[in-house]
């Protein structure tokens, strides 16, 4: 390094006083700030030397700043917006659960409401329960309810639904029961065809299917055909849906072969009906005491009118038992 200046201080000294006159020289001389415009003023020419020297580094000092000041700014920013978005997200799952609470609630909310309408419809004391569980394997075509002896049910009362006959009690705990459905092989429903009255019997099959027996072969049956509880297992009341005819086959010994699609759907269940009594339609004269036997007679024999009081002759043509016949209480007093 010592060689260095010792080979090059006389070039370096007169580097230096040219530069020291140059200096000199700017600081004295002065340029015009625009040329195109002499009333702005002059500067110094070291001055103008020194701003075109600095400014480049100040713009670009000033560059970085902005670009890290943008920089942490956009960094803030998208944290803030991956918090944001964060608890977005989870406000949304919060408010999709709860929309699928309110739904299943509102949707649990009608088909209560259609077994309370149903139960309404249907002169019948039942209790209303829920599903629970199915029979363990396929060929069970059997379900549990929450409801037992503690709360009146038991063996063989009918199980059903708004949309039609589900199955009837097989076996009854203190707390649950067991509902054996009608498309097990062991089940049996007393049916009617709707619209030609022909009466048979609803029974499962092996495959879970549903078919009407022991109709005859000359019994003339259309598919589609509603088929209704006959009310003869006295288990059932008498006019419950049962289900659709789908499929009409001639059989062995002499029998159609007819198969049933349930009105309920057996797959599906989650609330039931248990009927628990089924309570007779009060008379329709109820309210208005006893009948007269003149108001009977006159309303099984329509020749037949009740003699008026007094002495006012009969209706001619009239027939019926003679005047004596008739009970005291319809003579005229």
């Amino acid at each position: 390094m010592e060689n260095f200046f010792v080979r090059y201080r006389n070039p370096m000294v007169l580097s230096a006083v040219l530069l020291a006159q140059l200096i000199g020289l700017a600081t004295q001389l002065k340029r015009p700030v625009d040329a195109r415009h002499p009333e702005a003023g002059s500067v110094r020419l070291i001055r103008l030397w020194a701003a075109a020297i600095i400014t480049p580094g100040e713009k670009l000092l000033a560059w970085a700043e902005h670009g890290l000041n943008q920089a942490w700014h956009d960094y803030v920013n998208v944290i803030a917006l991956r918090h944001e978005n964060t608890a977005l997200k989870s406000e949304n799952e919060r408010l999709r659960i709860e929309q699928a609470r309110l739904a299943d609630d509102a949707t649990q909310a009608h088909r209560l409401q259609a077994l309370l309408d149903f139960k309404e419809q249907f002169i019948t004391r039942s209790v209303a329960a829920q599903v629970i569980g199915a029979g363990g394997t396929e060929q069970s075509r059997v379900l549990y309810i929450d409801k037992g002896s503690s709360d009146g049910l038991q063996p063989n009362m009918a199980v059903i639904t708004p949309a039609g006959v589900v199955g009837k009690l097989r076996a009854v705990f203190p707390g649950s029961a067991q509902v054996l459905l009608m498309n097990d092989v062991n089940s049996g429903v007393g049916a009617i065809l709707e619209k030609t009255r022909v009466y048979g019997v609803v029974k499962g099959k092996g495959s879970g299917e549903v078919a009407l027996d022991h109709i005859m072969g000359d019994e003339k049956v259309e598919r589609g055909e509603a088929v209704l509880t006959s009310g003869g297992d006295r288990i059932f009341p008498k006019g419950l849906p049962i289900g659709t005819v789908t499929d009409v086959s001639p059989g062995g010994d002499f029998f159609l072969n007819i198969k049933v699609k349930p009105a309920a759907d057996l797959t599906r269940l989650e609330e039931v009906l248990v009927i628990t009594e089924v309570q007779a339609a009060p008379p329709e004269n109820a309210e208005s005491g006893t009948q007269r036997a003149a108001d009977i007679l006159a309303q099984r024999l329509p020749g037949l009118k009740p003699k008026p009081p007094g002495n006012a002759p009969q209706v001619p043509g009239a027939q019926g038992p003679p005047q004596d016949t008739v009970p005291e209480e319809t003579k005229p007093q």
